[in-house]
């Protein structure tokens, strides 16, 4: 093909600023259209391959599969369930329980296969069962399957280990020796960190402390680590990259390499009941960011799941929208779109940049689990949530329909059980809970409260 540029005289980073400068009449460059994220990341008007900031190694694109996540409270009803969500379209399963189940009948003439390959079946359990896991693991031979036990995240959670460190480690343990050697029996839930309030800064850093300190004490084969994506399009697609960056960089000073897998979700920070239907349009900017971010597994999250009621709809409309970015708008398993693009090459090391600078604090004072039990990995969280959460009430943040634009939009039916469901219960705690928390539930609190006069 003929070059279509060669008759165009390249144009310098140095030369595209003056140009800038000149139609800004006089104005300041930096103060008109330079801005800066919570992170400290300054964002330019234009990026140039002159100043390119661009990690040495190059990530590679991933196919990626179509999660749906069913709760078990019957396990013939979450089978029926998941046979649905395959025909749906999904080829991923994610079960979560509070309490031991039939993993027989659960499993029940449940395929193994989809179109000839192997479906992903994930497990989020809120509860370690050394011999309920043992048993399940039995049941699951022949399955591609992920268990996702994360005792750290469960202390960071709720504020209390299951047992204690000592028991929890032992029966981690345990089950990682009967678990199949290719099964991500451990997981690290980076999403209570974003749907707290965590920068991607943070998450990145407390993704690699978090998981650091599970290489440091068990042998392991395989990980998965669970990010949320948030409404920053394009910081939410560095912020994947930037991990898998610096992941790798870590595994080679232990000298070996798990399996690595990133199971991504829409965040619940930026979901409103106010408006509900908007969540929509969230949820599919966040899933193609999860996309072009490397993704392996991504679960979309129904528009109406903040409203405390399951509705059909919001589930089929939820794989859709996956649906539709792999079928109608070209964002096929395995291409990676991200490649090339000066300002995510640039944000992308800027994150792992200022992410392993925080790690390397991390670990010099420590450890990540002895922040998280002296408070500090809490109040950094609190610290980062409580200046976005500003951001929102002083209208700078924008949530359409919630905060701004909000002539027309709708109260849905069960909004007192969405204003309510962040309510807790005093509970005796050993170190503080990380809380999520939505940016808009002082807005529908309040607006529950006129409601009730």
């Amino acid at each position: 093909m003929a070059n279509l540029f060669k008759e165009f005289d390249a144009v310098s980073a140095k030369a595209w600023k003056q140009k800038i400068q000149a139609d800004l009449r006089g104005a300041d460059y930096n103060q008109t259209l330079v801005w800066e994220s919570l992170e400290g990341i300054k964002i330019a008007p234009f990026y140039h391959l002159d100043n390119l900031k661009q990690l040495p190694v190059k990530l590679e694109p991933r196919p990626y599969a179509i999660c749906e996540h069913i709760r078990i409270s019957d396990e013939k009803k979450a089978r029926d369930e998941a046979q649905k969500a395959l025909v749906d379209g999904a080829n991923a399963l994610l079960f979560s329980a509070d309490k031991p189940f039939n993993a027989s009948a659960l499993l029940l003439d449940l395929p193994k296969e989809k179109n000839g390959k192997k479906i992903e079946l994930q497990f989020n359990l809120s509860f370690l069962n050394k011999d309920f896991f043992k048993s399940l693991i039995k049941q699951l031979m022949g399955y591609n399957y992920s268990l996702n036990i994360d005792v750290i995240g469960r202390l960071a959670a709720t504020g209390n280990w299951f047992e204690n460190q000592e028991k929890d480690y032992k029966i981690v343990e345990d089950i990682l020796k009967k678990a199949d050697k290719n099964a991500n029996t451990l997981g690290v839930n980076v999403a209570l960190y974003q749907n707290a309030g965590a920068n991607a800064v943070q998450q990145v850093a407390y993704a690699l402390g978090h998981g650091n300190m599970y290489l440091d004490y068990f042998n392991i084969n395989a990980i998965q680590f669970q990010f949320a994506a948030g409404s920053n399009y394009f910081f939410e697609i560095a912020k994947l990259r930037a991990f898998r960056y610096l992941w790798s960089l870590l595994l080679k000073e232990y000298g070996f390499k798990p399996k690595t897998r990133l199971f991504v979700s829409p965040g619940t920070r930026n979901k409103t009941a106010l408006d509900p239907y908007v969540n929509m349009l969230r949820t599919t900017s966040e899933c193609m960011s999860a996309v072009l971010g490397g993704a392996d597994i991504i679960a979309n999250r129904p528009y109406d799941a903040f409203l405390n009621k399951a509705h059909d709809f919001g589930q089929r409309i939820a794989n859709n929208q996956l649906l539709i970015l792999i079928e109608e708008s070209g964002f096929n398993p395995g291409n990676n779109f991200a490649d090339g693009s000066y300002y995510l090459e640039t944000l992308t090391t800027q994150i792992a940049e200022k992410a392993l600078e925080l790690f390397n604090h991390i670990e010099d004072n420590g450890g990540f689990l002895k922040q998280l039990l002296s408070g500090t990995i809490q109040r950094k969280i609190n610290e980062s949530a409580a200046k976005e959460q500003q951001l929102f009430d002083d209208e700078k943040l924008v949530l359409v329909g919630t905060n701004k634009y909000t002539k027309g939009a709708e109260i849905p039916d069960d909004f007192t059980s969405a204003s309510a469901q962040n309510d807790k219960e005093n509970r005796k705690t050993i170190i503080e809970p990380v809380i999520p928390k939505r940016l808009s539930e002082k807005v529908e609190r309040e607006l529950f409260l006129k409601m009730k006069q």
